[in-house]
Order: structure tokens, then C-alpha cells, then sequence
């Protein structure tokens, strides 16, 4: 066991957050938008972005959270910027090394005018100035919303940018059918992105399984209803496929009762490979070391197995 297992284990036994956070760590399921820190947004725009209290029963109430406390204040490039930078500060903060965050395609000509290049620097350029100590992955990044006919048209722009490590799609899982994307995600692999895509959040474990076949994901982001099916935790296991979890906005999203039910548990004691990850930190106050402890306090897992999913989400997995 090296130094910085023993200071997570001693942590967690203190429930020392800030001891937590100076532990290394990965965040491979963040959407940048939302996962920044709080008190650097305030410092710069004077905007007091408070945390959602209780539990949405709807996307439609995150959606009026969304539009109450961001709205139109961040529509537009230095505002964008901004975010970017405060995600970067918030890995930082949080002892993040890994961090996986992207751009949505239809951003590259709301924000950046187009400009491919300009979208890679303006990450590249946080990083430089507020995490040199971050390893940053960029993620290339889609919803189901829109049209194959559109995402296609603003892909092409991506697809031969070296500074891309993988792509994801989220929205509403059943916006449409997941065979609509297999001819982008076929490109995505012949390219050598990394194949990801937020599937089993609200959907079944078979979704997950029909997901995985017929895009050939590496990784699905959430995944929790594989649960559902031995037969699903199986094939995951058996292909090791990852899921990038993120508990807390499991919860007050309803998809799980609470902390001490989640099924992280099942999945991990499956063997199914499994992260630990915040989602979007200003909405569901869900920094990575909050959720390594709330998991912790919940009994969920032993300290030994939340700092062997810790080391697994720093593994590389080329």
C-alpha cells in the first residue's frame, strides 16, 4: 500500500474531507458546464450558484434549476471560458489528476465561431493556467436531441483533431433509438476515441447491454441499472466494460433511494469495473472526495474497496 492509500484510508476513517481532497484522484464524468467550483464562479461574476436541495422527481426540474441559476449569464465566449476555467479549478481543489470534460459539437459555433483550434486552446489554456498538474482529456460531446443529419454536420470539425480522447452522448436515453448512432460511433472508433454514452440512468439493464453491442462502448457513463440483471452485471464483467458512476446525482435524481441503497455495492462485488465520479458539482454539491465519503459514512463500501475503485479510475486504460 503506497502513501496515498494510507492518507485515503485515514481519511475516511477521520472523515477528513479536506484531508480527501489532497489525495489524487480521477473525474472521468463530468460535465464542465456544471462541474465547476462554486467559490471561483462568485469571485469572478458575483453569481452565487447554490446547490439543489431535496429530490427532482423530473429532467424537467433540473432543467428549471438550470435556467434559474445559469440561465442566459453564461451565453457567451468569456462566460464559457469562465466555466472551463472553474471546472479545472475545482479538479484542482478536489485532487483531481485525471479529468475527462468536453465540448458539445453544437458549442463550437455558439461559443468559437467555428474555430476548432480555438476550442481545443481555450481548454488547453485553463489547464496551463490553473491545473499544469491535470491530466486533461478532451471529450467530444453529443445529445440524442438532435438530429443524426446535425451531428453529423458538426462532428466533421472533430474528427481529425488528435487532441480528442473520446466522445460521449447523453440527453433523454430513449430521445431516440441507439442504432441512429452507430454510424457516428463506427467513425468515433476508426478514429481512436474512446466510445462512451450515458445509457442505464433511466433506462434497463438491457439498454445497457443493447448500448454496449451496438455502439461498441468502452465505458458507459452511469450504468447503475445493469443492477437489474445478473446476466447484464455478467457481460459487463466479462467485457470489461466500465461504468463511471456518480452517486449523489443518482440520488437526487430519484434514480436511487439513497446513499446506503446504491448499487455501486453489487456492481463492484460483481467485478464489474467501476468509477467514482462528480457529475455536475454546482447542481448536486458533488465533488469526487464528497462522494468517496458519503459513500464511506453510508457503509456502502469499505475504505479498502473505495480506494481500489480510486486507483482503478487512475489507471490508463489505452
Amino acid at each position: 500500500m503506497d502513501v496515498n492509500s494510507n492518507n485515503f484510508i485515514q481519511a475516511l476513517h477521520n472523515r477528513d474531507l479536506e484531508a480527501l481532497r489532497k489525495v489524487t484522484k480521477a473525474d472521468l464524468h463530468n460535465h464542465f458546464v456544471l462541474g465547476g467550483c462554486r467559490a471561483f464562479i462568485k469571485e469572478k461574476t458575483g453569481v452565487d450558484i447554490i446547490p439543489y436541495k431535496g429530490v427532482m422527481h423530473s429532467m424537467e426540474e433540473m432543467h428549471k434549476w438550470n435556467d434559474q441559476n445559469l440561465g442566459d449569464k453564461f451565453n457567451n465566449l468569456e462566460m464559457r471560458q469562465l466555466l472551463i476555467d472553474a471546472t479545472i479549478v475545482q479538479a484542482v481543489n478536489d485532487g483531481v489528476k485525471i479529468l475527462e470534460i468536453g465540448e458539445d459539437v453544437w458549442g463550437l459555433d455558439a461559443y468559437f465561431h467555428g474555430n476548432i483550434q480555438k476550442l481545443i486552446d481555450s481548454f488547453k489554456q485553463s489547464q496551463k493556467e490553473y491545473g499544469k498538474e491535470v491530466e486533461l482529456r478532451l471529450q467530444i460531446g453529443m445529445s440524442r436531441h438532435c438530429s443524426i443529419n446535425s451531428l453529423e454536420k458538426w462532428l466533421e470539425p472533430f474528427w481529425d483533431e488528435k487532441a480528442f480522447y473520446s466522445i460521449d452522448l447523453y440527453g433523454v436515453e430513449h430521445a431516440q433509438g441507439i442504432g441512429n448512432f452507430k454510424s457516428i460511433y463506427r467513425k468515433a472508433k476508426s478514429k481512436g476515441l474512446k466510445l462512451k454514452a450515458h445509457v442505464g440512468e433511466w433506462g434497463t439493464a438491457e439498454d445497457v447491454r443493447e448500448a454496449v453491442d451496438v455502439l461498441e462502448l468502452d465505458e458507459v457513463q452511469h450504468g447503475i441499472a445493469a443492477v437489474e440483471s445478473k446476466e447484464v452485471m455478467h457481460y459487463l464483467r466479462d467485457n470489461k466494460i466500465r461504468l463511471n458512476i456518480t452517486p449523489t446525482s443518482n440520488v437526487i435524481l430519484g434514480r436511487v433511494k439513497n446513499h446506503s441503497l446504491h448499487p455501486i455495492k453489487e456492481l463492484y462485488h460483481s467485478g464489474i469495473d467501476v468509477t467514482i465520479n462528480s457529475d455536475d458539482v454546482l447542481i448536486f454539491d458533488s465533488d469526487v472526495s464528497k462522494e468517496y465519503l458519503r459513500l464511506y459514512e453510508n457503509g456502502v463500501l469499505s475504505e479498502h474497496e473505495l480506494d481500489d475503485i480510486r486507483l482503478n479510475g487512475l489507471k490508463n486504460l489505452d
